[in-house]
């Protein structure tokens, strides 16, 4: 079973998994890119070169732009104060509270929550599930799950 603490270091206090965010500098979609980016090399002119005969190849410079912004991800994550969330007050919030998670708050669920709709409905979510199970439950139970569903 993961310790509460390797949690902290996984799970922001919102309850979303930073080391699965693509902002995340230590995270998967952040070295993933570096090795396929490293991997590619000096692709740029193949492309152009298949891009004669293979249509899709002609995006190729969007894809590379798009793939350099992965690889320069550099969050630490928000328990650190680097919420990348337009306006997430989440972070201070916890920390004024003296609370790890949402859950824990006498006031969950709050109106104080900046998110999008769809973020939103995933926060109530995960907050509910580490209530029902515990953090470090929760956080072994979704180990493998997606970030980005």
């Amino acid at each position: 079973m993961i310790s509460y603490e390797e949690v902290l270091q996984n799970l922001a206090p919102c309850g979303l998994n930073c080391s699965k965010c693509m902002a995340f500098a230590d995270g998967l979609i952040s070295r993933h890119a570096r090795e396929l980016s490293r991997l590619l090399g000096s692709f740029d002119t193949y492309a152009e070169r298949f891009s004669k005969f293979i249509p899709v190849f002609n995006d190729y410079p969007q894809f590379k732009n798009l793939l350099d912004f992965f690889t320069q991800a550099d969050c630490r994550g928000c328990r650190k104060g680097e919420c990348k969330y337009p306006n997430c007050v989440v972070p201070e919030c916890s920390r004024e509270r003296k609370i790890d998670f949402c859950f824990q708050c006498d006031e969950f669920p709050c109106e104080k929550v900046t998110f999008d709709p769809h973020l939103k409905k995933r926060w109530l979510s995960m907050n509910r599930r580490m209530k029902e199970i515990g953090a470090e439950r929760y956080c072994e139970e979704t180990r493998n799950t997606l970030r980005y569903t």
